[in-house]
C-alpha cells in the first residue's frame, strides 16, 4: 500500500499563509385497549383475531426498538431517497451530541434519511457511552448508503458486529470521525472473528485494525497537547487540492481538539486538511510553529476482503464542540456527499446552519449528560 509523505518547512509555512425526529415514531398508544374497545372488536371481527395480534405484536416491537435510537425525516433536497446510518459510541468527545446535530443538518437541509444510533446501557435503557458493548440498530446498515462512524474502543457482541462487518464487505462508503481510527477494542473477546478490527490488531492484511486498513490510520498518539491547544485547520494548497469538491465552500476550521498524531496514511490518500495546533482553545489563538502539521482530513478508498471497493472520508477533529465551527461541518457534510459519489451535487457552499440553540458539551470522561434517552437529544 502506497503512504503519504508530509510537507516539508517551506509548504508548512505556505500553508499557514494561505488558511488562518426522530419522528418520534410515536409507540403505540397502549390506551387503545381501554379507549377504542369496540373499534379493537370490530377490527378483530373484520380481519381475524389471528392477524389483528400479528399486527399489534409486530408494531410494539417496532416501538420498543424505535426507542433505542433517532431518525430524522427527510425534507426535499439532493439526497431524497439515501438513507445515511451514523454511528455514534465514545466516551470523551460527546459523539451522542456531535451526530444528532449532524444528522438533522443533513436531513433538513439536504434532503437525506438519516438514523443515529447510540450505545445503550441495557439495564436502564438510556444513552450511555461508557457502556462498550451494545450499540441497538445496526441492523439498520442492511439497507444504508452510507455509515458515518465516531465511536472510540467497542467491542460489540457478534451478532451486532456482523453488520458493520457485511456493511464493510459490501463496500459501502464510510466517513469516519475523530475516535473511529480507534473505533474497536477486543479485549474481552480475542477470539472473536471480527477482533481484526481491534485498533491493535497484528492479523496479517488487518495491522491497525478497523482504522489503518479503512481509514487509514490507527490510534498513534496526542501530538497536540490534550486540553491546552486546539486545531486550527490548514486547506491543503501543496497539491492544489483546493478544487477538491469536499473543500467546496471550506475556509475556516478551527476546533478545542487537540491534533492526533498520524504516523503514515494508508491507501494512496488525499489529505484535504492538515491541522496546526494552536497556542491556547480559543479560535483567535495563534498556531504553535514549533509543532509539525498532521493530516487532519483526507479521502482514500478500500478494498474488502470480497473485492468490493468504496469511498472513505476522514478526519480526527469533530468532537461536539468542533461542530461549533461552521466550516467543519460543511466539510462534514460535503464529505457525504462525495462518499455517495454526489461530489456534482455539492453546492457552493452548503447550508449547515442550525436550527435552535446548540451547547455541546466540552469533551471529557465521565462529562456525559446522564440519564438520558435517544429521543432527549433530537
Amino acid at each position: 500500500m502506497s503512504k503519504k509523505s508530509f510537507p516539508g518547512e517551506e509548504g508548512i509555512y505556505q500553508l499557514i499563509l494561505v488558511n488562518i425526529e426522530r419522528a418520534n415514531v410515536s409507540s403505540m398508544n397502549m390506551k387503545i385497549a381501554v379507549n377504542q374497545t369496540m373499534a379493537i372488536k370490530r377490527i378483530v371481527a373484520g380481519i381475524g383475531l389471528s392477524v389483528f395480534l400479528f399486527s399489534f405484536n409486530i408494531q410494539c416491537v417496532d416501538a420498543q426498538e424505535d426507542k433505542q435510537w433517532i431518525s430524522y425525516a427527510p425534507n426535499e433536497g439532493p439526497g431524497s431517497g439515501k438513507h445515511i446510518v451514523l454511528v455514534s459510541g465514545d466516551e470523551e468527545y460527546r459523539s451522542e451530541e456531535a451526530l444528532p446535530l449532524l444528522g438533522e443538518i443533513l436531513a433538513r437541509k439536504h434532503g437525506f434519511k438519516t438514523t443515529v444510533l447510540f450505545a445503550i446501557n441495557p439495564e436502564t435503557g438510556k444513552v450511555d457511552p461508557e457502556y462498550q458493548t451494545n450499540i441497538p440498530g445496526l441492523e439498520l446498515l442492511r439497507n444504508a448508503d452510507l455509515m458515518v462512524i465516531f465511536t472510540r474502543f467497542r467491542e460489540l457482541p457478534d451478532e451486532q458486529m456482523k453488520y458493520i462487518h457485511e456493511y464493510l464487505q459490501a463496500g459501502k462508503p464510510v466517513v469516519g470521525m475523530r475516535t473511529a481510527t480507534h473505533a474497536f477494542n477486543y479485549k474481552r473477546n480475542p477470539d472473536s472473528p471480527y477482533a481484526k478490527y481491534d485498533f491493535q490488531s497484528e492479523q496479517e492484511g488487518w495491522e491497525g485494525g478497523f482504522g489503518r486498513r479503512i481509514l487509514g490510520e490507527t490510534w498513534i498518539d496526542h501530538h497536540g497537547v490534550h486540553g491546552e491547544e486546539g486545531t486550527r485547520g490548514l486547506i491543503d494548497g501543496i497539491e492544489e487540492r483546493e478544487d477538491h469538491p469536499v473543500l467546496r465552500g471550506v475556509r475556516d476550521i478551527w476546533g478545542p481538539t487537540d491534533v492526533y498524531g498520524v504516523r503514515e496514511l494508508e491507501g494512496d490518500p488525499d489529505v484535504l486538511v492538515w491541522g496546526q495546533s494552536t497556542s491556547g482553545m480559543t479560535p483567535k489563538a495563534g498556531v504553535n510553529l514549533d509543532k509539525s502539521i498532521m493530516p487532519v482530513a483526507w479521502t482514500k478508498e478500500y478494498t474488502s476482503e470480497a473485492g468490493n471497493t468504496g469511498r472513505v472520508f476522514t478526519t480526527t477533529m469533530g468532537a461536539a464542540a468542533d461542530l461549533e465551527s461552521e466550516d467543519l461541518r460543511r466539510l462534514l457534510v460535503n464529505a457525504c456527499y462525495w462518499a455517495l459519489q454526489m461530489e456534482d451535487d455539492i453546492p457552493d457552499k452548503s447550508d449547515v446552519s442550525i436550527d435552535g440553540p446548540y451547547h455541546p458539551t466540552m469533551f471529557g470522561f465521565g462529562d456525559h449528560k446522564k440519564g438520558l434517552t435517544p429521543s432527549d437529544f433530537k
